[in-house]
C-alpha cells in the first residue's frame, strides 16, 4: 500500500517556516512498520491543489494532507478537495457542533457569553464545510475536526494538531497494515570509490534478490571524514541478509576499502 504526504503552504516554499511534517510522518510510519512512498509540497494555489488532489484521488494511495483547511482567504484545501471530486461543499453537522462547543468554551474561559450568531462565529463554521460525504478526523487540541475522503486525510498545518490526528487515522483505520512486512537494512562505508564503478554490482544484487533494494549515498567528506559512499541493501530480512553478505564479498573481490557502520 503506497502512502503519500502533501504539505500545503506558501510559507514553506518561501522559507518563512521550516517544514516539520515530513520527518515526523516518516517517524510515525516507521514505528508502525510502514514507509512513506512519496511527498509533495504545494503552494496556496487552489488550481494546483485541485489538480494534485484529482490525480491522487484517482490512485489507490493513502494520502495525508497537512495545511489549508482553515477559514482564511489563503485556505483553499477544503474547496479544492470538493472540486477535485466534483462534489459540493456542505456544512457537516457534527463538525458544526464541535466548532460551536469550542466557541462557547473559549468565551467561558474569558468570562464572557458566546454569541453563536455573530458574524465572526458564523464565519468560523466554514471550517466544518467539507465535500459531501466527508468523515471527521477528531482534533484533540481544540476539537475542530479535520476530514477524510477516499483514503485522503486532511488535517491542519499546525503540528500540535496535525500529528495526533494523523496518528489517530493510522491507529484506527490501518492497524491491520502495521508490521505486516518485516524489513531489514544493512550498509557499509566504501572509501574513495566512484559510484559508477559500483553500479554493476548494485544492479546485479537487485536482479538476484527481487525483494531487496540497493541504495547508494555518496559524501564528499569533511575535515573529519574521508570521501565515501554509504552502500547498502534494504528489504525482506532473509534476502537482505544474504544480499548484504554477497555485497561485502564482492567489494573484497573489487579490492575496495570499506568498513561496517
Amino acid at each position: 500500500m503506497a502512502i503519500g504526504l502533501i504539505i500545503i503552504g506558501d510559507e514553506i516554499l518561501s522559507g518563512r517556516r521550516v517544514d516539520q511534517h515530513f520527518p515526523k510522518v516518516v517517524q510515525m510510519l516507521a514505528t508502525r512498520g510502514l514507509q512513506l512512498t512519496w511527498a509533495e509540497i504545494l503552494p496556496d494555489d487552489p488550481v494546483r491543489i485541485t489538480a494534485t488532489l484529482k490525480r491522487t484521488f484517482a490512485s489507490s494511495d493513502i494520502v495525508f494532507c497537512c495545511g489549508g483547511i482553515g477559514a482564511t482567504p489563503d485556505d483553499h484545501t477544503r474547496q479544492a478537495a470538493a472540486d477535485a471530486l466534483g462534489k459540493p461543499l456542505v456544512l457537516h453537522e457534527q463538525g458544526k457542533i464541535n466548532i460551536q462547543q469550542r466557541i462557547v468554551q473559549m468565551a467561558q474561559e474569558a468570562g464572557q457569553t458566546a454569541d453563536l450568531n455573530s458574524a465572526e462565529n458564523l464565519h468560523r463554521l466554514k471550517m466544518a464545510e467539507f465535500a459531501e460525504g466527508a468523515a471527521l478526523i477528531p482534533n484533540p487540541y481544540n476539537n475542530i475536526a479535520g476530514f477524510a475522503l477516499h483514503k485522503h486525510y486532511f488535517v491542519p498545518g499546525f503540528p500540535v494538531m496535525a500529528w495526533p490526528m494523523l496518528e489517530w487515522v493510522l491507529d484506527n483505520h490501518y492497524a491491520d497494515l502495521f508490521n505486516r512486512e518485516p524489513r531489514m537494512e544493512q550498509s557499509v562505508l566504501v572509501y574513495e570509490a566512484a559510484e559508477s564503478a559500483l553500479t554493476p554490482l548494485m544492479l546485479a544484487i537487485e536482479k538476484q534478490y527481487p525483494r531487496v533494494k540497493v541504495f547508494s549515498l555518496p559524501s564528499v567528506g569533511d575535515a573529519n571524514t574521508r570521501r565515501h559512499i554509504e552502500l547498502g541493501v534494504k528489504g525482506e530480512p532473509v534476502q537482505t541478509a544474504t544480499a548484504f553478505f554477497q555485497l561485502c564479498d564482492e567489494l573484497r573481490k573489487l579490492n575496495v576499502e570499506f568498513s561496517n557502520i
